[in-house]
Parts: structure tokens; sequence; C-alpha cells
């Protein structure tokens, strides 16, 4: 079975488990700081997947790292991840846990690649034509690309929208090139 299909039914049973317990918000907070550490922090990844760690190091580390703050019932979640040899999945059933739990909430993620950060104002004008789109609360990011050279590339869901002058050009490009 697929990474990302482990991790999707993972991430449901939690969702499931978290709504029992009256926590889905707790978690998905804690879920958030699981995605930004192990995305800083390959060499946890890389420990997350060898099979040749010990599984009893595997929940020590996690623990150390999320044991005082993480919600026990995703401390309880990372020792059944880890005792059935699925600490490799961790990241991306964190994600996905983010997804389902966007979707049920009715929140809308979006992600804009720009040549350099954008002002608070023009992050709104964004986040308002997306609300005015898809008639829910957005949650926007903004990552930085110096090589669209201007404009940006603005993504939600499966649509992406190529306003920058690199796409631009490269269409331009393949226009000739026709």
């Amino acid at each position: 079975m697929s990474e990302f299909r482990v991790a999707s039914r993972y991430a449901k049973s939690l969702i499931d488990l978290a709504r029992e317990q009256n926590a889905l918000d707790a978690i998905y907070a804690d879920m958030l700081q699981v995605i930004e550490v192990i995305k800083s922090n390959s060499q946890l990844q890389a420990v997350l997947k060898n099979p040749i760690i010990k599984l009893d190091k595997k929940e020590s580390i996690l623990s150390n790292i999320f044991g005082k703050s993480a919600h026990p019932v995703l401390i309880s979640f990372f020792k059944l991840l880890i005792e059935k040899g699925r600490a490799g999945v961790l990241f991306a059933t964190a994600k996905e846990f983010i997804v389902e739990f966007n979707q049920e909430k009715g929140i809308v993620e979006a992600s804009v690649l720009s040549a350099s950060p954008f002002s608070s104002e023009q992050q709104e004008q964004i986040i308002s034509l997306v609300k005015e789109e898809y008639g829910s609360q957005v949650i926007l990011s903004n990552e930085i690309d110096p090589e669209l050279i201007g404009g940006f590339i603005l993504t939600v869901g499966d649509r992406q929208i190529d306003a920058s002058i690199a796409g631009k050009l490269n269409r331009l490009e393949q226009h000739f090139l026709k």
C-alpha cells in the first residue's frame, strides 16, 4: 500500500479519535507543530523511516520532542504508529490530518509562490479573492522563488493560476516554438 494511502487511513482514524475525545482543535495545533519540526529537521524524518533503528529509540525521540507539549491522545497515536512499524509515515500522516481537518471545518488552503514577499495588503487581496471563489475561510501561505522574476503563482487545491513573468515567458516561448 502506498505511503499516501497509509497516511490517509491513519489521519482519518486520528480525526475520529480526536473528535471522540473532544480534542480535535488541540491535536490540530499539535500536528502543525509536528509538521514544522519534521520539516526543519531532515534527520528526524530519516530516523523515523529507518527500519534499523529500534522502535523504543524512535518512541523515546518522539517522546522527548513532543511529550511535554502534545496532547496525550497524540502521544498514544505516535506509540501506535511506531508499534505497527509505520513511524516513517508520521510526516505524511500529519499533513493528511491537516487536510482532513480543513475539509471538515470548511477551510481552504491557498499557496502563493512569488518573487518577493507579499505585503499584508496583497495577502488580504488574495485571501478575499479566494474566499469569494470558494466561500470558505482561507489559510494563505507565501513562499518565495526569485526565479519567477515577478508576479505570482496561486495554488488552491488542484487549481493553479500562473501570473508570473517566468510563466508568461515560458508560454511565449512555447507559442513561438509551434
